[in-house]
């Protein structure tokens, strides 16, 4: 089973795709994945990848931090080149979260390009890739729809700046794109699964949502008070204290036992703004963080005892869990768990499972 990976650190974009297409030479892959620093140019580092494996699909997007086996990475390109014995089909195409029809369009044509019908492709044979603008706010309309239109398991990330927050791009066959998103559909010629993993645990405190702007992400209310005050006493400090909570006690929507963190973003006034939509009227658990490292590490270690080795990895990892590991100097130890594992990932805005959430890594496993 070919799957290999590469990363470059080089400044410029043509030198950086020459040093991956150098690790890759001899390949033959049907896809190209890559995650690139926003340090680079958009068009030029799409444009240049493509240039270097013209007859594989190729897509990315822009970061806000990078990981590749072993070690993660700033200011850097990585990529993973599959070959058709792990990928056996693939099929991709450019969605305008503008439009709330382009999704349907899109799904209709991809399926298509596997003589099939969206509801009729086997979730057990295919897998969807979705990466999207991550400045877009488009992330849970979106997931809902595609959804609605087919039964196979979707995974991926928003799109990164290095938390400049100002455009972040995605990218497909030599060309970029804001405003979109790139959905990939998959047919593996090999087992796969996905993980969601995130490092939480129940605080027993319920924050019910009693008036929110959805469209914003804003929530006004919880519990009937303004949102700051219940927020601040459910974790237990002042109000003025409850911005420095927000990374190690975000909110969770549980369903069987399972959280779907929706992580806390700034205060405004008395109300509080998140980076996933609130629902109004929709139970949320206060959270508590626990062990990046050791969670990590149990979910990769009984995936494969379970499963067999893992042959190839693509992780979408929260940013915030990002910065958490960074605070507290675990980055080379998170790195280190994948370092026997072919993988590449990226610091998202978002993580895409089912639906839209945050402070969670969502990995695609190829076994």
């Amino acid at each position: 089973m070919t799957i290999q990976v590469s990363h470059s650190v080089k400044p410029d974009p043509s030198a950086a795709a020459a040093d991956i297409a150098s690790s890759f030479s001899g390949l033959k892959p049907v896809a190209v994945l890559f995650f690139a620093s926003s340090v680079y140019d958009p068009a030029s580092i799409s444009r240049s990848l493509k240039d270097k494996f013209p007859d594989a699909t190729v897509i990315g997007c822009s970061t806000s931090g990078e990981i590749v086996s072993g070690s993660m990475l700033k200011n850097s390109v990585v990529a993973m080149a599959l070959e058709s014995d792990v990928i056996a089909g693939i099929a991709a195409d450019v969605i305008d979260v503008t439009d709330r029809k382009a999704p349907s369009r899109a799904i209709i044509g991809l399926a298509e390009k596997f003589g099939s019908k969206p509801l009729d492709l086997n979730p057990d044979q295919y897998v969807g890739i979705i990466l999207i603008d991550g400045l877009s706010c488009a992330e849970e309309w979106l997931m809902e729809k595609i959804g609605d239109l087919v039964n196979i398991p979707i995974i991926g990330g928003s799109a990164g700046d290095d938390l400049s927050f100002k455009k972040t791009w995605v990218y497909l066959d030599g060309k970029a794109y804001n405003n979109a998103a790139i959905l990939a559909l998959m047919k593996p010629a090999c087992k796969f699964d996905l993980i969601k993993t995130q490092s939480f645990i129940q605080a027993n405190k319920k924050l019910t949502p009693t008036e929110v702007d959805e469209a914003t992400r804003k929530v006004i209310e919880f519990n009937d008070m303004p949102a700051v005050t219940a927020y601040a006493k459910a974790v237990g400090v002042d109000e003025k204290d409850v911005a420095s909570q927000f990374m190690t006690h975000p909110v969770g929507l549980i369903a069987d036992g399972d959280p779907f963190v929706r992580s806390p973003q700034r205060v405004d006034g008395s109300s509080i703004y998140f980076y996933c939509q609130i629902r109004n009227g929709v139970d949320l658990e206060v959270l508590t963080s626990t062990d990046i490292i050791a969670d990590t590490t149990d979910v990769v270690q009984k995936v494969q005892k379970e499963k067999g080795p893992i042959k190839g990895l693509i992780n979408f990892n929260c940013i915030l869990r990002t910065l958490q590991l960074e605070q507290e100097q675990k980055t080379d130890a998170y790195g280190n768990i994948f370092k026997n594992i072919p993988t590449i990932g990226f610091s998202t805005y978002g993580e895409e499972f089912i639906g839209h959430m945050n402070q969670t890594s969502t990995i695609l496993i190829f076994l």
